[in-house]
């Protein structure tokens, strides 16, 4: 009886060691950049820095773009464990509007698609307001 209570306790211990598998996890320091407001011309480049906080090597396999004016880099080796690694992202601030655009990033995390994003004002200031800013409205000048 002892001998099948040991046999069982050991093929236990077996089965709950093999379960533990090995998963890579991605944590962002930030999923959100704000560029604030930007001269038409600055420098667009921002980066988004991440931990591989699993058991088993990160690989970022595709880094993409909502649109063309947003041109990701993502790192070309796989992330250990316990590294950190970085995806730079480069803004085309030649275009003057506001920045509102999506990262996606693929990689064999546990969370294997993560949504980053780029916000901001590009402003051109050799363009001026053609309204001019009042104290007063209209009703009561």
């Amino acid at each position: 009886m002892k001998k099948t209570y040991a046999i069982l306790l050991i093929g236990f211990f077996t089965m709950t060691l093999s379960a533990q598998e090995k998963i890579a996890k991605i944590e962002f320091e930030t999923t959100v950049i704000d560029y604030g407001t930007i001269e038409k011309g600055a420098d667009g480049i921002r980066v988004f820095k991440f931990k591989n906080t699993g058991n088993a090597p990160l690989v970022v396999s595709a880094v993409k773009s909502s649109c063309g004016c947003t041109v990701p880099k993502k790192p070309e080796a796989p992330i250990l464990p316990g590294e950190d690694g970085e995806i730079q992202v480069k803004y085309d601030t030649k275009r003057v509007n506001p920045i509102r655009k999506t990262i996606t990033v693929t990689s064999n995390a546990d969370t294997p698609t993560v949504a980053l994003k780029i916000k901001g004002n590009v402003i051109d200031p050799s363009k001026t307001n053609v309204l001019k800013p009042t104290t007063k409205s209209v009703v009561e000048k």
